[in-house]
């Protein structure tokens, strides 16, 4: 049994990728429990993962509502990286805008049902990509800013999905006759020259290979705020998806800041 205020699976991108459940300061090794029972209780509280602070209701996937309108964690610019201020020394909080979005940034494609684009700090690939479940993904542009990465983001979004459709990735719904390379060259043409210039060169491609025994073929999404204990036998893991028996799912990263007791057969 291990207990704690659920964060965001930790990956490792082995084949199959390996996860760990984390609590606080301790984690689990999910791969292992593949084909066994394994359950989830909520106690009933929820930490800020912000603050700390007890809240009585989650805010944007773990902020009590003082810091979901006030961190800079959850500034409209994590969303919305072209409208990131940082580059113009603006910012909820100006050290924490420096450490994390004056930093390198990769635009990439990926492939998780169809293709998408997106945008992640270097130092998140390849993370970023299992945590949205792609079973392939590609570097289009390296950019020095958070701004730069938007701007180049919202210009492709013209032309292909900023989302990844979660429910067709859960399901395995991939359309394998995409090909990433060509599509980099395609979108890359279609930039202006200003941001064209950010386009790296390497062509290579990133596979991943998830733990999962069985794709469900429909999905029951499953929340702590309706059920205080769920629980069922462990069929695999995607994304921050934990996949259970008769079709259930549940997000990981929705629940994060609530204080989870977990127990395995």
């Amino acid at each position: 049994m291990v207990k704690g205020n659920l964060t965001k699976m930790r990956v490792s991108n082995s084949s199959p990728v390996d996860y760990f459940l984390r609590f606080n300061d301790e984690e689990v090794h999910l791969n292992p429990y593949l084909g066994r029972k394994v359950s989830f209780a909520f106690n009933g509280q929820i930490n800020c993962i912000s603050c700390g602070k007890l809240t009585p209701k989650s805010f944007a996937q773990g902020f009590c509502f003082p810091c979901m309108q006030n961190s800079p964690l959850n500034s409209d610019c994590i969303i919305r990286p072209e409208l990131c201020e940082a580059h113009l020394g603006k910012g909820r909080d100006l050290e924490w805008e420096k450490e994390n979005h004056l930093q390198p940034h990769t635009v990439y494609l990926a492939l998780s049902s169809g293709i998408k684009v997106g945008v992640t700090r270097n130092s998140q690939v390849p993370s970023r990509w299992i945590d949205q479940g792609a079973t392939s993904a590609i570097r289009l542009a390296e950019v020095p800013n958070r701004y730069l990465a938007g701007a180049i983001e919202v210009y492709l979004k013209a032309f292909v999905a900023d989302k990844t459709a979660w429910q067709r990735m859960l399901k395995n719904e991939v359309d394998n006759t995409i090909s990433l390379t060509e599509a980099k060259k395609e979108l890359s043409d279609k930039l202006s020259d200003e941001l064209r210039q950010y386009v790296v060169e390497e062509n290579s491609t990133i596979d991943f290979n998830y733990p999962v025994l069985k794709f469900p073929e429909k999905i029951k999404s499953l929340s702590f705020d309706k059920e205080a204990v769920i629980e069922g036998v462990l069929t695999g893991i995607k994304g921050q998806y934990i996949m259970l028996d008769n079709e259930k799912v549940l997000n990981i990263r929705k629940h994060t800041g609530y204080y989870i007791i977990f127990k395995q057969d």
